[in-house]
C-alpha cells in the first residue's frame, strides 16, 4: 500500500508542496466545474486497495470547498481505496461549536457528520478553532498544531522581553503554551464582543504588565483583523514597546490588510494552511510553510506512528 495524496480546488499548491516533500507525484484528478457551477470531479488513476489522503481546507468560498470536499470523499470511497484520509488544514464553521444563543446550530459538528458520511476513514486536522471540535467526529481525528512552526520562527528572532498575549480568555491555553515554549511572560486581553454586531469588538483592559516589552499577540486565525487590530491597540496604549502578531489561519476577510497595514503592529506571521494571494504582497505579512509538518503527519498515519511525536 502507497501513499497517494489528492488536492481539490482550495488550495492546489499546498497540496503540490506536501508532495515535493513525500517525493511523490500529486494524484491526477479532474477537478474542473460544468458551466452551471456543479463540481465535475473524477479520479484518473487506479485508487483501489491505496492509502488516500485528500488535501483540502474548507476556508473562502467555505460552501463550495466543503461541497468538493465531499464529493471527493464519496468518489475514493466508490473506488475501493484501502483507507481515505480527509486533510483539513483549515476547518470552516469551527466558530459554531456550542449553544451559545438560543435557537442556532451547531454547525462544526454538523460539517464533521458530513465528512463522516461521505467516506473518510478518518481525519487529518489542523489547529482548530476549538480543541472539542475533535470529539465531534466518530472516526479517528489527529489534531496537528503550527507551534512547531511557528514558534521555531520567533526563537530565531531572539525576541528581548517577550510578553505572550493572548486576544480573549479562550486563547489562554494556547498563548500559555507558546510563552512556555518561548520562555517569555503572559498577557491577556479582556474583551467583549458585540453579537449584534458580528466581527464587532470592544477592548477593555489588559491583564499582565506590557510596559516597555516586546509583545506577541497569539491566536488562532484572523479574520476581518478587528480583534487583532484592537489588541494591537490597547498594547500600546499599555506602554508595550513593540507588537507583533501571530496566527495559523490568515482567513483575512474584508478590511483586514488594510486594518492590519494601519495598525500598530510590527508584523503579522501566519501559515499557508489557506492560500494567501494579496496578503504576500502585505510588507507586515510574512508567510511560513506547513506542509513539511503536514507531509511528517500523513507519513506518520500511514507508517502508523505516533504523531503527538511531532509536538513533543
Amino acid at each position: 500500500m502507497r501513499i497517494k495524496v489528492f488536492s481539490g480546488n482550495a488550495n492546489r499548491p499546498l497540496a503540490e508542496e506536501i508532495c515535493e516533500h513525500l517525493n511523490i507525484e500529486i494524484g491526477k484528478a479532474n477537478t474542473t466545474r460544468f458551466s452551471d457551477g456543479e463540481f465535475n470531479f473524477q479520479i484518473l488513476e487506479n485508487v483501489r486497495g491505496e492509502d488516500c489522503f485528500i488535501v483540502q481546507p474548507t476556508c473562502p468560498p467555505v460552501d463550495s470547498n466543503i461541497l468538493e470536499l465531499l464529493i471527493m470523499l464519496d468518489a475514493f470511497r466508490r473506488s475501493s481505496a484501502k483507507r481515505i484520509t480527509a486533510v483539513i488544514p483549515y476547518y470552516g464553521y469551527a466558530r459554531k461549536d456550542r449553544k451559545d444563543r438560543p435557537r442556532v446550530p451547531i454547525s462544526s459538528k454538523l460539517v464533521a457528520n458530513l465528512i463522516t458520511t461521505a467516506g473518510a476513514d478518518r481525519v487529518l486536522l489542523f489547529d482548530l478553532h476549538a480543541g472539542q471540535i475533535q470529539g465531534f467526529f466518530d472516526i479517528p481525528a489527529d489534531h496537528l498544531y503550527a507551534a512547531p512552526v511557528l514558534v521555531g520562527h520567533f526563537q530565531s528572532l531572539q525576541l528581548p522581553n517577550l510578553t505572550v498575549v493572548a486576544p480573549d480568555a479562550g486563547g489562554v491555553e494556547r498563548a500559555r503554551a507558546y510563552a512556555k515554549r518561548l520562555g517569555a511572560e503572559l498577557a491577556i486581553i479582556d474583551k467583549r464582543r458585540d453579537y449584534d454586531r458580528l466581527g464587532e469588538v470592544e477592548v477593555l483592559h489588559v491583564v499582565g504588565d506590557v510596559e516597555n516589552r516586546t509583545t506577541l499577540i497569539v491566536d488562532d486565525m484572523v479574520d476581518t483583523a478587528g480583534t487583532l487590530v484592537k489588541a494591537g491597540e490597547a498594547l500600546k496604549r499599555n506602554g508595550a514597546e513593540t507588537v507583533y502578531a501571530t496566527a495559523t489561519h490568515a482567513v483575512l476577510s474584508g478590511p483586514a490588510i488594510e486594518r492590519i497595514e494601519a495598525s500598530p503592529i510590527k508584523e503579522v506571521v501566519v501559515t499557508n494552511s489557506i492560500p494567501l494571494k494579496e496578503a504576500c504582497g502585505s510588507e507586515k505579512i510574512r508567510c511560513l510553510s506547513v506542509a513539511g509538518l503536514l507531509a511528517e503527519a500523513i507519513v506518520s498515519v500511514h507508517d502508523e506512528t505516533s504523531v503527538s511525536r511531532l509536538f513533543i
